[in-house]
């Protein structure tokens, strides 16, 4: 079991470095998008913000939850170049309808998302999104051989590719008195990216046999579609605010409502970056874990496995939550300018509310392993029904705070039922002592730093020494309290 568990963690490792170092170099564009170069105004951003919030929707719908259910038959098949060549089958076919469509209503889509007159961000986007799913299945297929190393190359010379094309278009190119020129020249850049990683994985592509199997791509999309449900339901979770923010602030009597909208949606954005460094270090073990989590299926201490990545999981993000709610005062220097620092408040509601994602998404195993996944669209219907719910309500009144709440309250929600539907279905012998103690103390720290900046009366914004000392010495008794309650665990059989 041991050796398991180091060989995830070796994995999520190497997917972390594209992961990781993709997210930070993309983090590098947060200054200079918020800088006075480009984006001076958060409204301009907002409108790249709210755009790639479009992007998630379509990311998830268009794989389909191939991925997954070719990870799963994979597993049972003696065939597996027929799984592979049937989920690519079927994943390129659903693209080609899509693009088809989008082109021909790319007006009226223009026109609802309020970007009259910019029918080209949706075409550009269509393109994007569809490449991308395109290429997913040829990419699971490299994290399903454990080719690691190939996946990271690729992902890094994509991602290469969109970073070199922002710097030189938008600093060499770019007049910042035509903002949507500068939104043009991203979504270029992307393009190109995305591109890459389609030439990059040609001789994969290239081996898929032209023959369709009614019969396989019925089960594949039988097992996939809840997947599809669940994952749309959960980007509504995860950017349907932004979307929402912009939708009801605007108000078309009043002059100027749609830029301060949009205004919002760039100062809420920003801000949320600085929460995604727990999404990052999520992304890469999500890699390397739903490949692993499937080939234990055959090892009988699987739930004992299950358990112990759990620990680990849970400590790690906690780790990150505490180090950067207690540092956001100089985290926020990777946005440039100071108009946007208006959402730090922000950060940890949405860091502590990753933390509950990522423990939604580990558990979520239990029903992709157990063909239950219909409880996986149950659980993110519901928290799809509240992530709305809230945000019609509070928008209006809070602004971008309410965004903020609803993502905890429904991430929370989230990871509850979860636990309590696998304890139900496909039960997990889970530590939850020990997951509270993390999370608790976590939090405890955090409270107790806030508290003194309160009593100090330092602003979030302000660098004071003696609150970052006081806030790094509790971190660093969280770590010594993980390493004692965890140093024997890869030890142990």
């Amino acid at each position: 079991m041991n050796l398991n568990i180091k060989r995830l963690l070796g994995q999520t490792a190497t997917y972390g470095l594209s992961s990781i170092v993709g997210r930070l170099l993309n983090y590098l564009l947060v200054p200079l998008y918020t800088s006075s170069a480009v984006f001076s105004n958060p409204s301009d951003y907002g409108v790249v913000s709210e755009l790639y919030s479009w992007v998630a929707f379509f990311v998830v719908f268009l794989p389909f939850g191939m991925e997954t259910a070719f990870f799963r038959f994979l597993q049972s098949s003696d065939d597996k170049e027929k799984v592979f060549s049937n989920s690519f089958i079927s994943v390129l076919a659903i693209n080609i309808i899509f693009y088809f469509g989008l082109l021909y209503f790319n007006t009226d889509l223009a026109n609802f998302m309020l970007y009259e007159g910019h029918n080209e961000y949706i075409v550009l986007l269509g393109a994007i999104v569809c490449i991308d799913a395109i290429a997913s299945i040829p990419i699971a297929r490299l994290r399903a051989e454990e080719k690691a190393l190939r996946f990271t190359i690729i992902q890094l010379i994509s991602i290469g590719v969109n970073i070199s094309l922002n710097l030189i278009l938008l600093l060499g190119f770019f007049d910042p008195s035509r903002p949507e020129e500068g939104v043009l020249f991203i979504l270029i850049a992307n393009l190109c990216a995305s591109l890459v990683k389609i030439i990059l994985v040609y001789d994969i592509i290239s081996k898929v046999v032209l023959k369709v199997d009614w019969a396989l791509v019925k089960v594949l999309l039988r097992y996939s579609f809840p997947l599809v449900i669940a994952g749309l339901a959960g980007i509504v979770n995860e950017t349907i605010d932004r979307i929402l923010l912009k939708q009801l602030l605007y108000d078309p009597l009043i002059p100027g409502s749609l830029q301060a909208a949009e205004a919002e949606v760039g100062i809420y954005s920003a801000c949320y970056k600085l929460a995604m460094l727990v999404t990052i270090l999520l992304q890469a073990y999500r890699y390397a874990a739903e490949p692993f989590f499937f080939e234990q299926l055959k090892n009988e201490d699987r739930n004992k496995v299950y358990s112990k990545i759990m620990n680990l999981f849970i400590a790690v993000v906690c780790f990150v939550f505490l180090a950067v709610s207690v540092n956001v005062s100089l985290f926020k220097f990777f946005i440039r300018t100071e108009i946007y620092w208006e959402g730090l408040k922000v950060v940890p509601i949405l860091l502590l509310a990753n933390v509950f994602l990522g423990i939604y998404y580990n558990q979520s195993i239990w029903y992709k392993l157990s063909g239950k996944t219909k409880f996986g669209a149950y659980i993110a219907l519901i928290g799809a029904l509240f992530t709305i719910g809230i945000n019609l309500l509070f928008i209006p009144k809070f602004g971008f705070m309410a965004c903020a709440w609803a993502t905890l309250i429904v991430y929370a929600l989230q990871m509850m039922l979860s636990y309590y539907l696998g304890q139900k279905h496909y039960k997990i012998p889970y530590n939850t002592t020990k997951f509270a103690v993390y999370i608790g103390v976590a939090v405890l720290f955090f409270l107790i730093f806030t508290l003194a900046r309160l009593f100090f009366n330092v602003a979030l914004k302000d660098v004071n020494w003696s609150l970052l000392m006081l806030g790094n010495t509790l971190l660093f008794v969280y770590v010594l309290l993980v390493v004692t309650l965890e140093k024997r665990l890869l030890k142990r059989g």
